[in-house]
């Protein structure tokens, strides 16, 4: 599934949301011993973090396995190494910032925060963070009842629909574990960003075809789902605000080993 989401990569960098100017501007920072330079983005997709972060002065590289994401993040600017992230070489180069923005989860944890320590130069920053989308409980559950009628054999059957900020936040304290067993970051910190924002009925159906679980739909069943999610937002009016939030977990590469 990792390897699903460059079936659209344009609807993919069209529909996901950009991440807070605040939270770019916490990653890059000032680190101890000067400004920061360069950074890896882990899992870079089509380059919406990594632009954001050329956007600050940032030289970035890109680590990517799908080659249709990594092709078009290319053709925007970003240089790209196409492999997953346990199997790339860095080939002796460390960078001041090592970034995965909503791709880390799918990154082997035994493997990951060691990594990523061993291509950071002291003092740098290891930053993982994605958003929380989070629809009403309603627009949740007409998901939930069409998903599991089209696409009964999916594992990500059951439940409501609906995954809680709170389920995300076990997910980044499970990260934490990771960064701090390895012995080689200063103390993890979590941070949080939350807006309200608006979805359109249009917007919110060109998000869904991005995220896991219809990736790989065919044309035919991937209508019937969002048919019968569009239902549920024109019910209300054809657009719903909800909180939005942006979770992060950021480590400060030791200095003393």
């Amino acid at each position: 599934m990792a390897e699903s989401f460059g079936a659209d990569a344009e609807r993919y960098d069209r529909a996901r949301p950009p991440y807070p100017e605040a939270l770019i501007a916490a990653v890059v920072g000032t680190r101890p011993d000067g400004p920061a330079r360069d950074a890896l983005d882990v899992g870079c997709g089509t380059g919406i973090a990594a632009r954001q972060l050329q956007a600050t002065g940032f030289a970035v590289l890109g680590v990517e396995p799908d080659t249709r994401m990594a092709a078009f993040a290319r053709e925007h600017g970003l240089p790209v190494e196409v492999a997953t992230f346990e199997t790339w070489d860095p080939a002796a180069r460390t960078f001041d910032v090592v970034a995965a923005a909503q791709s880390w989860h799918w990154v082997d944890p035994a493997v990951g925060a060691a990594k990523a320590a061993g291509v950071l130069r002291p003092g740098g920053r290891l930053a993982v963070f994605g958003h929380v989308f989070e629809p009403p409980d309603d627009v949740a559950q007409a998901f939930a009842d069409v998903f599991r009628r089209v696409v009964p054999e999916s594992p990500f059957v059951g439940g409501s629909g609906r995954r809680p900020v709170e389920a995300y936040q076990a997910g980044y304290a499970a990260v934490a574990d990771t960064v701090r067993a390895t012995g080689l970051f200063e103390a993890p910190e979590h941070w949080r960003f939350d807006v309200e924002r608006t979805w359109t009925r249009d917007a919110w159906l060109e998000l869904l075809p991005t995220t896991g679980g219809l990736t790989r739909l065919d044309a035919d069943r991937l209508a019937e789902v969002l048919a019968a999610v569009g239902d549920a937002i024109d019910v209300r009016g054809g657009s719903f605000t909800i909180p939005f939030t942006t979770l992060a977990l950021t480590a400060m590469r030791r200095q003393d080993v």
